[in-house]
Formats: C-alpha cells, structure tokens, sequence
C-alpha cells in the first residue's frame, strides 16, 4: 500500500507557481475540486494576496527565487508543480543588471538556471530550463490546464452572429504569420487589418500591444489574432484572454480577435463573452490544424 501510495502524484499537495491575474485561483479551485490540497509559492510584486486564504499552504517568494521556490516546496510535500499566471518581463529589463541584482536578489540556482543552463533569454528557453532544474530536484512540471480544462477556447464563434467578413479575411491572411512569429518564440499576437500587419507582440505582452495598434490605426476596424506556438508546451507560456483584453481592443476600436481553439484560455468567461458583445468585438477560435 505504501508503495502505491507513493507512485501516485496525485495523492499528494500540488505546488502552484503563482503569478499575476485570476489564472492561478482557477488553478486553485479546480486543483481543490479534484481533491487535492495546493501549496501556493506566490511571486511578490505579482501574484493576487487573496491567494493566501484559498490555499491549503501559502508563501512569497522572489520572481527570481528558484532555489527557494523547490525548497517550500519540497518542505509541501509536493511532486508535481503548475505555473499560472503572468510575470512582466519588460520590467526585468528595465534598469541596469546590477540594479536588477538589488531589486530581485536572485539566489545561487536562479544564477546558475539563468546564466549558465539557458541557451538565451526567450520564455521557452529561460521557463524549460527551470522545469529542468526542478526535475532534477524532484519536482515535475505539468500541464498548466490540467485542473481546468473547461477554461480553453472552444472551436467556433463564441460571439452571436457572423463575424465581419473583413476580420475573417484578415485572419486567414494573418494566421500562418502569427505561427511563424509564435515559432520563433518572439510573441503570440499581431494586429491586421486589411491584410497589413499593424503591430507584431514581443516582449512588452498583449496589452502593450492593443494599445501601440490602436494608436497606429486611430480609425479602427483591426483586428488581433493571438496563436499558440506550433508546439505549444501546455506546461507555460498558454496564450490568454479575458476581460481586460476586451476592453483594451475596445479602446483601441478593434474589430475582431481570432485565438487558437484547444490552446487558449478564456479567463473570466462569462464576462469576456459579455464584453465582447457589448463593445461588437466579434470573438472566434479557430482550430490550429488550419494553420
């Protein structure tokens, strides 16, 4: 019986990596639905504090901190660790490397991970390495929709009526470009319209995006296509939307917003379908063997 027991991973805690936004209390909730007890490390400057009365156990950690991130969870119990949620990278980047040292106060394996173990800086790159690391020190890093896969998009219009028939034709034309820029691990989104890209997402995320398009296409009608890398590592890195997208692409007036069915997640679904309708976003999720 022991051993069974201790063959089993999900008969113990589940460590949750917990960045920013509602991803990881739906990690949360599902994990705990399941049966499970979760072990929150929350990322400081990042994660939502409520996450500390849903969980079973909680602490803070540094964003750099991967030392201390596999020891409180070790010290859980845990064999099986999920990511959620979203860290800023931009501001990573955003002051001297002796500045960021002070600010982050990375420990000896976030070095040794960061300068030594990843091949260059991409999010592929840098988040594969850690889940090496934690491998090796015992823990696995699973699918982050393991506990909620309810929350991915659908393939079809999830908004009522025909989407417009010119956010349809910028989709077909901007799609398998938005799989190439995913591919090469750059970003996840561009903006059309009128089969001219607008903007193409890079390391300053979605939202940063939505507005540069807006400000260059002020007359709006554009639409965003945001795609999964071609082979999408569910482990991190999913694409994402929710409220907050909606009302930035209405904002910046655009038109449409086409995602990648099965491999998106729609935060907040009830009030991102409500939005959308609201502010006449046509809404669709178009199946990645199309593309």
């Amino acid at each position: 019986m022991a051993i069974d027991r201790l063959s089993n991973a999900d008969s113990f805690p589940l460590g949750l990596i917990a960045g920013e936004g509602t991803f990881p209390k739906l990690v949360v909730a599902g994990a705990q639905r399941a049966g499970r007890r979760v072990a929150v490390v929350a990322l400081r400057g990042s994660a939502d504090p409520g996450l500390r009365e849903l969980a079973d156990r909680f602490c803070w950690r540094g964003v750099v901190q991967l030392g201390a991130w596999i020891r409180a969870f070790k010290r859980a119990g845990c064999h099986e660790v999920i990511m959620a949620g979203r860290v800023r990278k931009t501001e990573m980047f955003a002051s001297p490397r002796w500045l960021q040292w002070l600010q982050y106060l990375p420990d000896l394996t976030s070095i040794r991970v960061w300068y030594f173990h990843a091949r260059d800086k991409r999010n592929d790159t840098l988040l594969g390495a850690v889940a090496d690391e934690m491998q090796r020190r015992g823990l696995t890093l699973v699918d982050s929709t393991k506990y909620c896969p309810e929350a991915l998009a659908e393939e079809g219009v999830l908004t009522p009526g025909e989407p417009p028939p010119q956010v349809l034709a910028d989709a077909e034309f901007a799609w398998p470009l938005a799989k190439q820029i995913a591919a090469l691990d750059i970003g996840q989104s561009l903006a059309v319209k009128e089969r001219e890209i607008i903007a193409v997402e890079a390391i300053e995320g979605t939202d940063k995006l939505i507005a540069r398009a807006g400000e260059l296409c002020p007359q709006g009608g554009w639409t965003l296509v945001k795609v999964a890398k071609p082979e999408q590592d569910m482990r991190f890195d999913v694409p994402t939307i929710g409220p907050t997208t909606i009302e930035n692409l209405h904002r910046a007036k655009a038109a449409g917003l086409v995602v990648e069915a099965g491999k998106t997640l729609v935060l907040e679904r009830e009030q991102t379908l409500a939005l959308a309708v609201r502010y006449r976003v046509a809404l669709l999720a178009r199946a990645s063997a199309r593309g």
